[in-house]
């Protein structure tokens, strides 16, 4: 299978390109850029790839593609605080003009990396994919409009597949410290503290970054009738967690560390506990093989020795907001996240390079 991966520079899609050229399929990646200098680690081979922010793409930069997998987000809660607007034009607008390019293009099969941020503010029960939205921020916000734009281009020919990841960990090559099994993990073997933002009562659940790749190349070679214009749930059974059970593991498996809440941290608005039933029994071949625990000590064990401290882990390599923020202020990048004439990208020619 030929396969557009939009993203491939990104937090999973440095981790999803080589899954899907392991699994044998033609991948070509597309990619703003932003990241791609946040490097964490040995670097596998990456698929070949073109420059080209998602906003800008036209049909011809989506032909010959059996499928796409479209990750090119702006990519959580506090990088949509940055500002809401654009949120919704990237993460949203731009995301169902893609889907309809490609769509326009002939691809299959167009599969979207959502997110349970979606359900928000949920409540105690563990929520279906037929459960409403509550979301409580722009991204939250944006996720439902893309999902309702892109599905709305179903057809007998195209099948768009929603990917409702729930809050992704473990290691990557483009590794983010934002997000919050690393953030604590990081913390814990940084400092000996195990450093919640909020009050420890709110529920996640937890997938790791391997588990969720497999899950796109689940559905990629999944039969049509079992994934055409559905919406899965990505996650295993048992691993919704309040998020001061997740200190607690941090606490154990790092050792030697107290838990503390940083300086304001309080309720968070963000809660909800989500079912992962559908996605077991429409793709049975998939099979998430990580807990928490396990991601736990991999974070861990790739920060050993490494001296991270936290001024470095929260700073721009590792942390997207402050990335970004970071190339708005050197004039690399304007206000509307595009190139300026002080990047090196903006002279890039578009036309097929190998990825670093």
């Amino acid at each position: 299978m030929r396969i557009l991966l939009t993203g491939h520079d990104g937090y999973i899609g440095a981790v999803l390109g080589p899954v899907l050229q392991e699994a044998g399929h033609d991948v070509i990646g597309l990619d703003s850029g932003w990241f791609s200098a946040c490097e964490f680690g040995d670097q596998p081979p990456a698929p070949p790839s073109r420059r080209l922010d998602i906003r800008d793409a036209g049909v011809m930069d989506v032909a010959g593609f059996d499928a796409v997998v479209h990750l090119a987000n702006l990519s959580n809660d506090p990088l949509g605080d940055l500002d809401p607007g654009l949120t919704d034009r990237v993460n949203a607008g731009a995301s169902v003009r893609l889907a309809a390019l490609a769509r326009e293009a002939g691809a299959r099969r167009f599969v979207f990396a959502s997110s349970c941020s979606l359900y928000g503010a949920a409540g105690q029960d563990a929520v279906t994919e037929e459960a409403g939205f509550n979301p409580v921020t722009p991204y939250g916000r944006a996720k439902v409009d893309a999902e309702a734009g892109i599905r709305a281009l179903a057809s007998d020919a195209f099948s768009p597949v929603c990917l409702r990841n729930a809050t992704v960990y473990g290691v990557s090559p483009r590794l983010r410290f934002d997000l919050v099994i690393n953030s604590l993990t990081a913390w814990a073997v940084a400092t000996g503290a195990v450093r919640m933002t909020s009050d420890g009562t709110p529920w996640r659940p937890l997938v790791h970054v391997q588990d969720a790749c497999h899950a796109v190349l689940a559905v990629l070679e999944a039969p049509r009738e079992a994934v055409h214009d559905q919406a899965f749930n990505v996650g295993r059974e048992g691993e919704n967690y309040q998020i001061r059970d997740l200190a607690r593991i941090v606490g154990e498996e790092v050792g030697g560390c107290r838990v503390t809440l940083a300086d304001g941290a309080s309720p968070d608005a963000r809660s909800y506990r989500v079912s992962f039933a559908k996605i077991a029994e429409r793709l049975p071949g998939w099979r998430p093989a990580w807990t928490v625990r396990d991601g736990v000590r991999e974070v861990r064990d790739a920060l050993a020795g490494r001296g991270l401290s936290p001024a470095v882990f929260e700073g721009p390599r590792y942390s997207r907001v402050a990335r970004l923020r970071s190339l708005i202020e050197s004039g690399q990048l304007g206000a509307d996240l595009r190139w300026t004439a002080l990047a090196d990208h903006a002279s890039a020619a578009p036309t097929l390079v190998a990825s670093a």
